[in-house]
């Protein structure tokens, strides 16, 4: 399970580059733009200089409405930016097919210019809240208009998580449906400590954090800490030891 974290602004980004050991992908967003707000392609830039060239950069799009040619301008303009990762919140669309035609022309719009970036289909595990397209219908979507990738997160942040809205037998029926159409799965929403041992049993690729490595928790007010990714990461890695201790016994 690969951990993605998301720093809000350049100086974070610096934090995140002293704990670059224990994390696998520096996620680049503008939170007070939304869950999945998009951050100045300048921005983009700085961070993918401020952390190791190694280390890849996810940026968001927004939580994007129903126009596919704004939101492919938008994702071309993250990954000349320096993006790895484009991820796209399907915020304004309310129909699979919406969703389709949008990261179609993404993928386009991306891999024309560069084949090797990653194309990620973001929906919103309270969707019910917000009138977006049902979680479960995002992995097909995804595969069918040619991206890498599926995630859900959580579009309102008021402290609700994303199991409150998908409990964990659907996040696995989600992650299930995006590992047999050939995508990665990926995770987020308010995830705790607490939540790595069902994260890591039902298969999950990638997890977004913020508001656990953030002083106080606080995703909103608090600045991301080295030693707290260093925490996270280490139970993530304590969880999949035991989980593939587990596989190993049973076998």
């Amino acid at each position: 399970m690969l951990l993605l974290i998301s720093p809000d602004s350049v100086e974070e980004a610096v934090d995140c580059a002293k704990a670059a050991e224990y994390l696998d992908i520096v996620d680049v967003k503008k939170p007070d733009e939304g869950s999945l707000g998009a951050n100045f392609p300048w921005v983009i830039r700085e961070i993918r200089e401020a952390v190791p060239a190694g280390k890849p950069v996810s940026a968001t799009v927004g939580d994007v409405p129903y126009k596919p040619g704004t939101v492919a301008q938008a994702a071309l303009g993250a990954v000349v930016s320096g993006a790895t990762y484009i991820k796209v919140g399907l915020y304004g669309c309310t129909t699979p097919d919406q969703g389709i035609e949008v990261m179609r022309a993404v993928v386009r719009a991306v891999k024309d210019y560069r084949p090797e970036a990653l194309v990620v289909a973001s929906g919103y595990a309270d969707a019910h809240r917000v009138g977006c397209v049902n979680p479960l219908a995002l992995p097909d979507s995804a595969a069918r208009s040619g991206a890498d990738a599926a995630m859900l997160d959580t579009a309102i942040k008021d402290g609700s998580r994303l199991f409150d809205h998908v409990p964990p037998d659907v996040c696995a029926e989600f992650v299930g449906l995006a590992h047999a159409s050939g995508l990665l799965a990926a995770l987020a929403g308010s995830v705790k400590q607490a939540d790595l041992a069902t994260l890591t049993r039902i298969g999950t690729d990638i997890v977004g954090v913020r508001g656990a490595v953030c002083e106080g928790g606080d995703r909103n007010a608090g600045r991301i800490q080295p030693h707290l990714v260093a925490a996270f990461r280490a139970e993530m890695d304590r969880h999949a030891r035991e989980f593939a201790a587990g596989v190993t016994l049973a076998g």
